[in-house]
C-alpha cells in the first residue's frame, strides 16, 4: 500500500533536497520532538577538528578505521601502520575527548570517545572528528549513540551504494544538552561503562596468558624465513606450489603442538563443522537477525551487532543458524582474527558462510575460542589458506588442523575467566542502555523524569 505524506514548499525549498525519503512522517516528527526538547545544533556545543595527518617514512602510527569500531559501546581496535603503508583515508590526527562520527553509513552508528591523549593517533577520513566545548565529552558520546540520531543522519545521506554524510551534517544534528546536573549523572554512568569494558579485556587477556603459558607460547615467536626449500614431493601432495604454504614458522607451530606434554588431537575429533544448511528465503516474511564479519569484536570474541533482514531479503551466503556455544570464525584471509564465542542473546541467529560454524564436543567453548584467536590455531588457517581473487580456507583443508589437549581443570580455568569478561562486557552495555534511556525520556517526557528514572539505578 502506498503511503503519501504532504509538506509545505517552504520546508521543500529550505532543505534543497526532493527526494520523498527525506520528508518521511517519521523524520518530521522525530525533528519536531527534538525541537520542542530544546535542542541546539551539535555546532553551538562542539567544533570541528581537523588535525591533519602527515605520515613519516620509518614511523609508525596507530590507526582506527570504522570496521573496527564495536557498534554497540564504541570500543575500537587499533591498528599499527608504518608510514609508507599509510592508507590514504588515514586523515585525521584524534586527541583526548574528540567525538569521532562515521559519515559512511551512518545508520550503523558507529561512534568513538577518545579517552586519553595518545602519540601518533589517527582516524579515518571517514568520520568526522568533534570537540566539546559547551558540555562533557562522555555525554556528547553518549548522545550520538541515542537511538534517534542515526535515524536522523541517515536521511541526509546522500548516494544508494555507500550512502554517506557531510561533516555539517554532524555539527548540525540536534543536541539535548539538558542541565549540569543531568549531564554529570549520565557521565558518571559512561565513565562505569567504559571501566568494566576495561575489566572484560583485562580478563580476557588473563586467559588467553593462562593458555599461552600452559602450551609453552608465551613467549615463542616462531622465525618466519625469507628464503626456504621444500620437496617436491610435498608440493605434489598438497597441491600447493606457492611458497607461503611451506614457511617454516608455520610448522614450528605445529611442532610445538605436537610436542605439548598432554597430547594433541585433530580438530575436528574435538568439534562438529557445522554445515550451512538454513535457507531463510523458505520464510519470505519472518524477520532476522544476520551477522556478518564486520558484526564481529575481534579483540575479546564477541558479536557486538546484528543487521535486521527479512527472509526473503535475505543474501545467498545467509545460510547459518547459530546455537548458544558454537564458536564463529571467518574463513576469509585478512579477517581470521574474526573469531567469536555464540551466547544466549545471539542464540537463533543467522550468519554468513563466510564463517566456519564449530560446534564443540570435546572441548569447552570459551577455550576453543582463545585456541582459535591465538597463533597456537591463526598460523595454521593462515597456512591453509588458497585462492587468488578472494583467498580463503577450504573446508577440506580443516582435517589437518590439530589442537593440543589441554587438562580439564586448565579449560575450566580459562572457561571462567572467559565467561567474567563476557559478564562484564554485558554489564557495560546495560549501563550504556539505562544512559541512552535517561537521554531519551529527558526529550520525550522532561529531565526531572530522567532524573527520577536514573535515581532508582542500582551500579554493583
Amino acid at each position: 500500500m502506498a503511503v503519501f505524506s504532504i509538506i509545505k514548499l517552504s520546508e521543500l525549498e529550505g532543505a534543497k533536497r526532493i527526494d520523498a525519503e527525506y520528508y518521511k512522517p517519521e523524520y518530521l516528527s522525530l525533528l519536531d520532538r527534538l525541537r520542542k526538547a530544546g535542542c541546539v545544533p551539535a555546532k553551538s556545543v562542539a567544533f570541528p577538528v581537523r588535525r591533519k595527518f602527515k605520515p613519516n617514512v620509518g614511523e609508525y602510527f596507530d590507526y582506527i578505521e570504522i570496521s573496527e569500531v564495536d557498534l554497540s559501546t564504541g570500543e575500537f581496535n587499533i591498528s599499527k601502520i608504518i608510514g609508507e603503508e599509510a592508507p590514504d583515508r588515514a586523515q585525521w590526527i584524534v586527541a583526548k575527548e574528540d567525538v569521532l562520527v562515521s559519515t559512511v553509513r551512518p545508520i550503523r552508528n558507529a561512534v568513538v570517545l577518545i579517552r586519553e591523549n595518545k602519540e601518533n593517533l589517527v582516524c579515518s577520513s571517514g568520520f568526522a572528528v568533534i570537540h566539546p566545548y559547551k558540555i562533557q565529552a562522555n555525554y556528547l558520546f553518549l548522545y550520538f549513540k541515542t537511538s534517534f540520531v542515526p535515524k536522523l543522519l541517515d536521511r541526509y545521506t546522500t548516494a544508494t551504494e555507500y550512502p554517506a554524510i557531510n561533516w555539517n551534517d554532524v555539527l548540525n544534528t540536534p543536541i539535548y544538552v539538558g542541565s549540569e546536573e543531568f549531564q554529570v549523572k549520565v557521565s558518571f554512568l559512561i565513565n562505569e561503562c567504559f571501566a568494566l569494558l576495561e575489566q572484560s579485556r583485562a580478563l580476557y587477556s588473563q586467559a588467553e596468558n593462562l593458555l599461552l603459558e600452559e602450551l609453552g607460547f608465551k613467549d615463542f615467536k616462531p622465525k618466519y624465513e625469507k628464503t626456504y626449500t621444500a620437496k617436491l614431493s610435498d608440493a605434489f601432495s598438497a597441491h600447493r606450489i606457492d611458497a607461503e604454504y611451506f614457511q617454516l614458522a608455520y610448522e614450528e607451530v605445529i611442532e610445538k603442538i605436537k610436542n605439548y606434554r598432554n597430547g594433541f588431537v585433530s580438530l575436528l575429533k574435538t568439534v562438529n563443522n557445522v554445515k550451512p544448511d538454513f535457507d531463510p528465503t523458505k520464510y519470505p516474511e519472518d524477520n532476522f537477525s544476520y551477522v556478518e564479519l564486520a558484526d564481529i569484536d575481534s579483540s575479546i570474541g564477541v558479536i557486538h551487532s546484528v543487521n535486521e533482514i527479512k527472509g526473503e531479503e535475505a543474501p545467498s551466503r545467509a545460510r547459518r543458524m547459530l546455537k548458544e556455544g558454537d564458536v564463529i570464525v571467518s574463513t576469509v584471509e585478512g579477517s581470521l582474527e574474526k573469531v567469536a564465542l555464540v551466547d544466549k542473546e545471539h542464540d537463533g541467529f543467522l550468519a554468513s558462510t563466510g564463517f566456519f560454524q564449530f560446534r564443540p564436543l570435546k572441548i569447552l567453548p570459551e577455550v576453543l575460542l582463545i585456541l582459535l584467536k591465538t597463533p597456537v590455531l591463526q598460523s595454521q588457517l593462515k597456512k591453509k589458506c588458497s585462492g587468488t581473487i578472494l583467498t580463503a580456507i577450504p573446508k577440506k583443508s580443516l582435517g589437518d588442523i590439530v589442537i593440543p589437549l589441554l587438562p580439564y581443570p586448565t579449560q575450566q580455568e580459562i572457561a571462567s575467566l572467559i565467561q567474567k569478561s563476557h559478564e562484564a562486557r554485558k554489564k557495560a552495555k546495560e549501563l550504556l542502555n539505562v544512559a541512552k534511556k535517561a537521554v531519551e525520556i529527558a526529550i520525550e517526557e522532561g529531565e526531572n523524569d530522567a532524573l527520577n528514572y536514573l535515581s532508582k539505578i542500582k551500579i554493583s
